[in-house]
């Protein structure tokens, strides 16, 4: 027989889930124990952090990641990036030590007798195995429950004393060889019958969301929208960028308001949505959902996005393959061809402090064409699409759920996927604080980042909306005395503050090792 523990190893490790991220207690303890050498174990400081790295690294890669925290105090810690990880689907096996199952009825220290019941709503599915022998089979489950669409975090509570305990072979012989998958093509003529219904549309518009950010079917994309002539839009506050916004079909961001939205398609008498909800707004400015006149078709893998809509019909299945089927039957449009959208000006400026859109515009001079971009400088996100070019998929990654935290790590997490790419975290210095703690990984790591903040001296973000929320004298707004450059450097990382243009060129042009950069800002 075999202890849990070796059980374990050998199922993470038939899964190619060798990359743990964790920040240990001492009921992990026991799972760490004699960790095996092919195993790479990525240390973060903080929960929040370690779960964003996470996020960031499965999301990269296109595979689940195993997370391991602390007890019930470390998955709190957690929780507001895990539920970024929840509304981007990110795959994750999130785990938290419990205390011996012997000491959990006596409310021991370190113990949660309902420990399940902490990280929802945020996740697929919360597990405790019953006995020790059945914490193979619950991470099995977890494992093949975050896979499967549409995708996220599954949670498991593993107790501290369970890992020592045998199995019976003939518990866990089939679990590494099973695989489980979905099947999600769409009904028989369903992607014919939208053809039809696109092709009768005078004026269409496509709207291109997250779940259409990858390598294998951008190709399909840009076909779609060049041979029916669409004009693309991305949709609200969007995780990635599935089209590249140098292409001349491009458009822009829709608005975040169901009015705004309405105001901004008026016209289009047939909206095709790709792979996002319809829609995630965030502004209340209620207003028709649609122009007059308009329809709706909305393509997603995920039948809670669907079932909630408020307009419009949906299709629900993998939209890589409906694209790709669609992109094949299309036939060359005569609508007006779409014209592209006029670049705006460059911004002059000279030393600092800068308008935003003065960095990012020598950002833009200067982005390697493989750069990954991840973006938490939520106050200049106008600026930041309409200046930065995103050219292929897998480039850009921004908070799901809006919430602070996820930029800084998350561009750990990238960088550990694909450290032959540059990474760029564009930060506010509030963003930044929220994960600061992921500076110290890039250094131990040597990772390829550069860390921009935008440094304003306050919450820019939350002072833009007390306009709309018709709010006034807010305190807790102004973030004086703020010193992210010798923050990093206590973390072990070269970092310097930027005072004029060329010196803010030659910064971002550096390729070796992280990097962080304070740049004032207007």
């Amino acid at each position: 027989m075999t202890t849990v523990r070796e059980t374990v190893h050998e199922l993470l490790r038939g899964w190619g889930l060798t990359t743990v991220f964790g920040n240990p207690g001492s009921n992990e303890l026991p799972f760490l124990d004699r960790f095996p050498g092919d195993f790479r174990y990525v240390l973060g400081l903080h929960e929040g952090a370690v779960l964003a790295m996470a996020d960031g690294y499965a999301q990269a890669t296109g595979a689940p990641a195993l997370v391991n925290l602390h007890a019930a105090a470390g998955l709190g810690n957690a929780m507001g990036n895990l539920a970024n990880a929840r509304q981007m689907h990110t795959p994750l096996i999130v785990t938290a030590g419990q205390q011996a199952r012997n000491m959990v009825g006596l409310g021991a220290m370190l113990s949660e007798p309902e420990l399940t019941t902490v990280p929802r709503p945020h996740v697929k599915a919360a597990l405790e195995p019953l006995r020790a022998q059945d914490v193979p089979r619950a991470l099995a489950e977890a494992y093949h429950l975050a896979t499967l669409p549409p995708s996220g975090p599954v949670f498991v509570s593993l107790p501290l004393d369970d890992w020592a305990a045998e199995v019976e072979p003939y518990e866990v012989e089939h679990l590494g060889r099973r695989r489980v998958t979905a099947s999600a093509a769409p009904a028989e003529g369903a992607v014919e019958r939208l053809a039809a219904r696109l092709a009768a549309a005078r004026t269409p518009v496509l709207v291109v969301g997250p779940e259409l950010d990858r390598e294998s079917v951008s190709d399909s994309v840009v076909k779609l929208a060049e041979t029916a002539n669409l004009p693309v839009w991305l949709p609200p506050g969007p995780p990635h960028c599935p089209f590249p916004t140098t292409h001349p079909h491009y458009r822009g961001v829709l608005p975040n308001s169901v009015a705004g939205i309405s105001e901004t398609l008026a016209g289009h008498d047939f909206v095709l949505v790709l792979g996002a909800p319809v829609f995630r707004y965030h502004v209340n400015k209620p207003g028709p959902y649609l122009p007059p006149g308009a329809e709706l078709v909305a393509v997603t893998a995920d039948p809670a996005a669907a079932a909630r809509s408020p307009m419009g019909d949906a299709l629900v299945g993998d939209v890589g393959e409906v694209v790709v089927r669609l992109a094949s039957l299309v036939t060359a449009s005569d609508r007006p061809a779409v014209e592209p959208r006029p670049a705006p000006p460059l911004v002059p400026a000279a030393n600092a402090p800068f308008p935003a859109a003065a960095v990012f515009d020598v950002l833009a001079s200067v982005l390697p064409r493989d750069a990954v971009l991840v973006n938490e400088s939520t106050s200049n996100t106008g600026d930041f699409w309409a200046r930065v070019p995103i050219r292929r998929a897998g480039s850009l990654y921004f908070p799901a759920a809006g919430g602070l935290g996820f930029g800084l790590p998350a561009a750990v997490g990238v960088a550990l996927a694909d450290p032959e790419r540059r990474v760029f975290a564009v930060l506010g210095d509030g963003a930044a604080q929220y994960g600061i703690q992921g500076l110290w990984t890039a250094a131990q790591h040597r990772l390829p980042v550069t860390f921009l903040v935008l440094r304003n001296d306050d919450y820019g973000a939350l002072r833009w909306f007390t306009g709309p929320l018709g709010v006034s004298e807010v305190p807790g707004l102004d973030l004086p005395g703020l010193d992210v450059v010798a923050i990093a450097r206590g973390y072990g990382l070269e970092a310097r503050r930027v005072g004029d243009v060329g010196e803010l060129r030659d910064a971002l042009a550096v390729t070796d090792g992280p990097l962080l950069l304070e740049v004032p800002i207007t």
